[in-house]
């Protein structure tokens, strides 16, 4: 293997095809599975073009960021290593602080609801199985706390890992299994669509869940905004660009190779995102579930191998958002304390292989572990999905999509206040803020509404 030092001593190993499978991890992820919904509480217009224009934004914001890697030059500037270094190095120290609370927010928010999807899609897989053997009218209740404390176990061991670059398998892994899943869902929807032998939905917006057409308006707005947050969650990716980005080899330039990559991501989901929220509501109208895979129960083998792709994503992808929250708190931890055995790193050798061992610290051993600890009791507590997602892509889309990399972009090209460009991009920011807010609202309006059902560490399905 090619090794290619950079201009900072560090050694690369990322490419183009390594970048794009953390690409797409990071962007196809549980939120798919509730685009179907989404474009049901939409109607067929609004919700083609909330998709195709959520994609549009996120790409050119995501093509802007690129350019932040390096400042002040884009080829030949100083690394900005995180999201949080280029804002701090761009916008200040102010903007910083307002930033990472944000983005390790969104980032632990996602970890959280990974964890409450990982095992919904379990405990399907085991209710579908359930309802073939002894009918769809037996009762197959099924809780799902204890594939929450076995995912939690597993990720307590894969979080030992150093860096994100030493997770690209589990991003590679990922990305096929989301491939996997979302493709047999579009396969059960177009089968489903088929059997039906008609178009359902509505052009508008619904009417209303599960053809309940007398449900109080503004129990339709709610939904209607909670399904922006769902669409604009589905389209998160920017916070974690500049980690993926420093990741790959300093030739060809970073910032073009990365570029490439955020088309490759984003068009390809896009497509995937038409296809499987549109047909979804084709099949299913506003019968529609939360998550789309809940609604098929035949074949039943088919079904599991979904939900178990699900599962097989959502570990790699677990560790794609975990991964920087780690790396700061260790960061921090040893520029506080650098002389502290508790940050200091040991490798154990194997006897008579010494070519490989196993690095550790302290730091990493425990802190690790008790965060994935604490996401895990977390997520026993809030075992609604839909309402999560929403929230998560609200309070994300705006700030760290939008504001942040317009903001920079603006500083890091000398763009003039008051100019055409300058005006277009505070347009632009002005009309996502104004969704931001509305589809936060609509969220909180529904996870009030789940907390009025939801006990305690207690998940049935």
């Amino acid at each position: 293997m090619e090794v290619d030092a950079g201009d900072d001593g560090r050694i690369r190993t990322g490419t183009l095809g390594t970048a794009t499978a953390h690409a797409f991890t990071a962007v196809v992820g549980a939120g798919i599975l509730a685009l179907p919904w989404s474009v049901a509480q939409l109607g067929w217009i609004l919700g083609s073009f909330v998709l195709v224009t959520f994609a549009i934004i996120t790409y050119y914001t995501a093509i802007l960021l690129c350019d932040c890697y390096r400042t002040p030059d884009p080829l030949t500037g100083r690394r900005n290593y995180t999201y949080i270094d280029a804002v701090r190095s761009l916008l200040g120290p102010r903007n910083e602080l307002i930033c990472g609370v944000l983005q390790y927010t969104l980032l632990w928010g996602t970890m959280i609801g990974y964890t409450v999807t990982t095992a919904t899609s379990v405990a399907t897989a085991k209710r579908i199985t359930c309802f073939h053997a002894k009918g769809h009218a037996a009762h197959c209740g099924v809780s799902g706390n204890l594939y929450m404390l076995v995912f939690g176990a597993l990720q307590i061991i894969l979080s030992q890992c150093p860096n994100l670059e030493k997770v690209s398998i589990l991003s590679a892994v990922a990305s096929l299994t989301s491939l996997a899943y979302s493709s047999i869902a579009l396969c059960l929807s177009i089968a489903k669509l088929a059997s039906n032998r008609e178009f359902k939905g509505s052009l508008m917006v619904a009417m209303g869940d599960n053809s309940k057409v007398t449900d109080a308006a503004s129990t339709k707005t709610w939904h209607v905004f909670q399904a922006l947050g769902n669409v604009a969650l589905a389209y998160t990716f920017s916070q974690l660009l500049l980690e993926i980005q420093d990741t790959l080899k300093p030739h060809p330039p970073e910032n073009k190779v990365m570029k490439k990559v955020t088309m490759y991501a984003i068009g390809g989901t896009t497509l995937f995102y038409l296809s499987l929220g549109c047909l979804g509501y084709a099949a299913f109208g506003n019968d529609i579930p939360g998550n789309i895979l809940a609604g098929f129960y035949e074949p039943f083998w088919l079904v599991d191998i979904a939900n178990l792709s699900v599962v097989i994503h959502l570990v790699g992808a677990y560790q794609v958002f975990g991964q920087p929250i780690f790396a700061i708190n260790e960061k921090l931890l040893a520029s506080k304390y650098p002389t502290s055995s508790f940050a200091t790193t040991y490798t154990l050798r194997l006897p008579y292989m010494n070519k490989f061992g196993f690095s550790f610290s302290l730091s990493r051993l425990l802190l690790r572990t008790f965060f994935v600890i604490l996401t895990t009791a977390v997520a026993m507590m809030l075992p609604f999905f839909n309402a999560i997602l929403g929230l998560l892509g609200a309070v994300s889309f705006w700030p760290l999509t939008v504001y942040f990399p317009l903001s920079m972009y603006m500083k890091q090209a000398n763009i003039k206040r008051g100019s055409s460009r300058w005006v277009s991009f505070q347009a632009l920011s002005l009309v996502c803020g104004i969704v931001t807010l509305i589809s936060g609202l609509g969220s909180v309006a529904g996870m009030l509404e789940s907390l009025k059902k939801a006990k305690l560490f207690h998940i049935n399905l």
